[in-house]
């Protein structure tokens, strides 16, 4: 019922920024979540934080807190991922993804999913 699209993804220089998007549409926006994710090769799909739809508000990993932001535009139904500080192991496919659950933190309790975006830092 969500279909998401991620954009803004590039090759960045270590301690760059890069602000990712995520443009939702679908149906019952009032009770979704959405989420960022990243999966680098060989590695496990890493949550990194969410927004919920509601209210706004946002929950992080401890791996990004300070440095990843997340917000959304209501209007344009997007969700942006603002990074700051990149490290060459933020290097991943990034991806957002929609969940109905309420504060979803794993990556099983998302519903819908976009095709991600390449996040490359080099050092």
């Amino acid at each position: 019922q969500v279909h998401l699209v991620e954009s803004g993804g590039g090759l960045v220089q270590a301690g760059g920024s890069l602000r990712l998007s995520c443009e939702a549409s679908g149906r019952t926006y009032n009770n979704v979540a959405v989420g960022w994710f990243r999966q680098a090769p060989e590695k496990a799909r890493e949550f990194i934080g969410l927004i919920t739809w509601n209210d706004g508000s946002t929950y992080y990993a401890d791996s990004v807190s300070g440095r990843f932001t997340i917000s959304r535009n209501s209007a344009k139904n997007t969700v942006y991922l603002q990074m700051n500080s990149l490290k060459p192991e933020d290097t991943a496919v990034y991806y957002c993804a929609a969940s109905h659950s309420v504060i979803p933190i794993s990556a099983h309790e998302y519903n819908y999913w976009g095709q991600g975006t390449q996040v490359t830092v080099s050092s």
